[in-house]
């Protein structure tokens, strides 16, 4: 029977269920991240309250990216825009430029200490900064630095922040217990690192992109291409590199996911190096992969150069 008090205690608790329907009711927010690595610290610091797209998808190399009009429309419907900067898209520019978006550019670098293209040669890499193309006085591969990586993640929350106030707790809750995984992941990886012999730490990679990487960890690293994956060699740059694996200044050889392997197939087949797999530089792997978020392709580089140097 529906009593006067049944009659009370609906209209008292409708404003209540009405509130609840509009929070559920409101659309996240739409986000677009330049790469892949970045669309997955969207998705950890926004969670459900953010929907996210991904200009250049897993596996693919952000270094030869071209817009199409179709992602610039795309980009005119988000609010925010995520980017890595220190030159990293060259093309970010033309891009938001064509595309006429209001969103807000978020830098996910901003307060990085940012390695020089001319950096790291002490640590002995040999980095071929000279040919194909450049993204100009910084190397841009910040990220491979988990250090850096938390940097990354409070100026995404800030961002994310400053344009939707109303979830700003809830960004600030994300991004506190995700950095708090990035430490923990930042300490695994200088255990595993640090449990190899310090003469045995050398490895060499498709592209220039372990830079960051290697000063934080400690480890050599040459590259066969510059920077940018779309950079080639020149002869002479491949046959001090076939010196270099002989002398034994290098303990194991890696692709890329990104990356041509036959530039590091051939060092294998004329030194006898071995291949010790494959790194993620620039790009997570598809869903279901070893690499599919940012921590695991941390955690999967860490353990593929570990277990290759351990072995010499």
């Amino acid at each position: 029977m529906f009593t006067r008090r049944h009659a009370v205690s609906v209209l008292l608790s409708a404003p209540l269920f009405a509130g609840r329907a509009v929070a559920q009711a409101t659309p996240p927010l739409p986000v677009m991240a330049s790469f892949s690595i970045l669309a997955d610290m969207v998705r950890q610091i926004g969670g459900e309250q953010v929907a996210v797209t991904s200009l250049v998808g897993p596996d693919g190399d952000a270094h030869s990216y071209s817009p199409t009009p179709a992602d610039a429309r795309a980009l005119t419907a988000a609010r925010v825009f995520v980017v890595n900067g220190l030159g990293f898209e060259g093309w970010l520019t033309r891009l938001v430029r064509s595309s006429g978006t209001r969103a807000k550019v978020v830098t996910a670098s901003t307060g990085v200490t940012a390695l020089k293209a001319e950096e790291g040669h002490s640590h002995g890499h040999s980095h071929g900064h000279s040919h194909g193309h450049s993204h100009g006085a910084f190397d841009p591969h910040a990220w491979q630095d988990v250090t850096n990586a938390r940097i990354y993640v409070k100026a995404i929350a800030a961002g994310l922040s400053e344009v939707d106030a109303a979830r700003a707790d809830v960004f600030a809750r994300n991004a506190a217990a995700y950095d708090a995984t990035l430490a923990a992941l930042d300490a695994e990886i200088r255990a595993a690192i640090g449990a190899v012999p310090r003469a045995q730490r050398r490895l060499l990679t498709s592209h220039d992109a372990f830079r960051y990487f290697a000063k934080a960890y400690e480890v050599d690293v040459l590259a066969v291409r510059g920077v940018s994956s779309d950079s080639e060699p020149s002869a002479r740059q491949i046959a001090a590199l076939i010196r270099q694996i002989r002398q034994g200044k290098v303990s194991a050889l890696f692709m890329e996911n990104i990356s041509d392997p036959r530039s590091i197939q051939r060092l294998a087949a004329e030194t006898g190096a071995r291949i010790g797999g494959k790194l993620y530089s620039d790009a997570l792997s598809e869903a279901g992969g070893p690499a599919a978020t940012y921590v695991e392709m941390m955690r999967h580089n860490a353990r593929q150069i570990a277990g290759a140097m351990a072995q010499g």
